[in-house]
């Protein structure tokens, strides 16, 4: 039987149990990152034009946003333990199949189903959500976030470093050995977190359609999160490239030094859930915006020079993060019961803009260098902030929530 720990849900959630959710969030999602500093690597091994190899990480990003949609409102249907050892199994076998891939075709194939089962962390927040009482919900949501963007950008640097002295098959063997380790981990420690209510899966799915229609302020946090994620995964997919040519000259290991840099980001998580507590997530969300478009003004006007792409770096990802946190801590705030629902449409939006921005930011690149790379980010930050500067009269024109979430009858 599972381990007890933990409290009753909006009773208070131990630090032992957010630490154990930060790092299974972290292990996990660094699986959708390890690709990005070894793609001209990976190129080279399979014959593939940088366009070509591109899709790799988009399709990783489509097989994410659809494991969200599929995946996440079973977290208000089934008992959450249980489906998150069925994720991270799964998520080893898709690694491995990345590791024995002969070509880019199969590894196209496996890079999706790597990114349509590495969707744990977005059962982890809603349930770390539902244990934390109202007035620690911010702050346990910024933890656990926290735990996800130190994988983002950690997964990079290692990947950067192990993929760049023992190639890049080996970077997925050791990350698939990594999700059997966590899955014995969580097998070990995680307590049993049954559903609130019964809820049928046809049901839940079609009452995503109802939360959208309904509640404005979830189609608000959800559009920002998407053209947010969008500016970051511009920048991340081309920085490898970007890195290989003038001024820099340099490979996948210095790629993935650039994520050591972002870890500001998780470092500032918490403590925008805190002002989040306190000012209030949209007020969070506005100075993170502001922080996020100050980066792509920093890539264009000091990008070539080393100082400069290290600032914009730690402004993206504190801004970037910052807004993320902020509108978890938005959509969260809402009724319990349809927590997960909610998470599965602003994450598949979120990743849906991901995809689109790693789509454009290539497509930047190989017609416009690093200038259109910086432009391209920072329109996405831009039609954010006018998203969220006329967001006022449109969530609060939306018709009022039905109680509990409850799906459709």
């Amino acid at each position: 039987m599972a381990p007890e720990s933990g409290k009753a849900g909006g009773e208070g959630i131990s630090a032992g149990l957010v630490a154990l959710l930060s790092v299974a969030a972290a292990a996990t999602v660094a699986n959708l990152y390890y690709v990005q500093p070894l793609l001209p690597d990976v190129a080279r091994a399979l014959g593939a034009t940088p366009r070509a190899i591109g899709w790799v990480p988009v399709l990783t990003q489509m097989g994410y946003a659809s494991g969200l949609f599929l995946f996440i409102p079973l977290g208000d249907a089934v008992e959450r333990r249980r489906l998150i050892l069925t994720l991270v199994g799964a998520s080893a076998a898709a690694l491995a199949a990345t590791a024995a891939a002969p070509g880019l075709w199969w590894l196209a194939a496996s890079s999706f189903l790597v990114g349509f089962f590495t969707v744990v962390p977005h059962v982890a927040v809603p349930l770390a959500a539902h244990l934390a009482t109202p007035g620690e919900r911010g702050r346990v949501i910024g933890l656990v976030m926290g735990g996800v963007l130190v994988g983002i950008l950690l997964a990079r640097t290692v990947s950067g470093f192990v993929g760049g002295y023992l190639g890049w098959r080996t970077v997925y063997a050791l990350a698939s050995l990594g999700m059997v380790a966590l899955g014995v981990a969580l097998w070990r420690l995680l307590p049993e977190s049954p559903p609130e209510r019964a809820h049928g899966y046809a049901a839940l799915l079609v009452s995503l359609g109802d939360l959208v229609r309904k509640e404005g302020e979830l189609r608000e946090a959800s559009l920002l999160g998407g053209l947010v994620f969008g500016a970051f995964s511009t920048f991340w997919t081309t920085l490898a490239f970007f890195l290989e040519g003038p001024p820099y000259h340099s490979g996948a290991q210095a790629a993935g030094l650039f994520g050591l840099v972002g870890v500001a980001g998780a470092l500032a998580a918490p403590l925008v859930g805190r002002l989040s507590d306190r000012k209030g997530p949209r007020f969070a969300t506005g100075v993170a915006l502001a922080v996020a478009l100050s980066s792509f003004a920093v890539f264009a006007v000091a990008g070539r020079v080393l100082v400069g792409l290290v600032a914009g770096v730690v402004l993206l990802d504190v801004g970037v993060q910052s807004a993320h946190v902020a509108n978890l801590a938005r959509i969260h705030a809402l009724d319990s019961a349809a927590r997960s629902r909610r998470n599965t449409v602003y994450m598949v939006t979120y990743f849906l803009g991901g995809a689109l921005g790693t789509s454009l930011g290539v497509q930047a690149w190989t017609r416009a260098g690093w200038g259109g790379v910086s432009l391209t980010g920072a329109a996405f930050v831009a039609a954010a902030l006018a998203v969220w500067g006329s967001g006022v009269r449109r969530f609060s024109a939306a018709p009022a929530r039905s109680p509990g979430g409850a799906p459709p009858r």
